[in-house]
């Protein structure tokens, strides 16, 4: 069984079991077995310049016994976690997603965030199907697609147009390996997945725009 758990400056999302993860994130970023994602919160105080990020980050994942998990970072207040759980058919997905837009940017155009807490998006998919390295990938593109399509929809508009998503985000799929190579959008994988990461960043986008108006 897979839970969230907040224990500050961490989240851990267990996904249950050993399971196949690709993602792009700063610790054990690329396809590689995992039974926990994690989030580490930050300031930019905590990450001076001068600072090896990668050497600082995998000593923290030692002092937590968890140097096997994949890792996020982010200036999100990490409380502000939204879980989205989808059913279609037989395939279950759970989606956890931290949402902060402060670094936020349009696709194809970069804006000057020099001294910005960088809120970023991250987003944890457990998919309870088996796939092959294929089709982690193309969940993977749906998860993004998703994640831009919420980001959309909120309407935070930047000089360059509608922003699309932020300079930091990143996403990991977690799934167990097995013989399905199809997960497109015409696919219970791929609708379970979309569904998920959508529901969980419009969740977390919504929020965050409704504490900057209050702000």
């Amino acid at each position: 069984m897979s839970r969230v758990t907040l224990r500050r400056p961490w989240l851990d999302f267990d996904l249950g079991c050993e399971m196949q993860v690709l993602s792009w994130a700063p610790h054990r970023p690329g396809l590689v077995p995992a039974r926990r994602i994690l989030w580490r919160e930050v300031r930019n105080a905590d990450l001076p310049p001068e600072l090896d990020v990668d050497a600082w980050l995998a000593d923290e994942m030692q002092a937590q016994g968890a140097a096997d998990s994949v890792t996020f970072l982010t200036s999100r207040n990490i409380g502000q976690f939204h879980e989205a759980r989808v059913q279609v058919g037989g395939v279950l997905a759970k989606a956890v997603a931290t949402v902060g837009l402060a670094n936020a940017e349009r696709i194809g155009h970069r804006l000057d965030r020099s001294g910005v807490e960088w809120g970023t998006i991250n987003v944890a998919l457990r998919l309870e199907t088996g796939l092959t390295e294929t089709a982690m990938l193309e969940v993977m593109s749906i998860a993004v697609e998703a994640r831009t399509a919420a980001v959309m929809e909120i309407g935070l508009d930047l000089p360059p147009g509608r922003a699309t998503g932020t300079g930091t985000d990143c996403v990991a799929v977690a799934a167990l390996p097995g013989t399905a190579r199809h997960a497109g959008l015409h696919t219970e994988i791929g609708e379970a997945a979309g569904r998920a990461v959508y529901d969980a960043v419009t969740q977390g986008a919504r929020e965050w725009k409704a504490e900057q108006s209050a702000g």
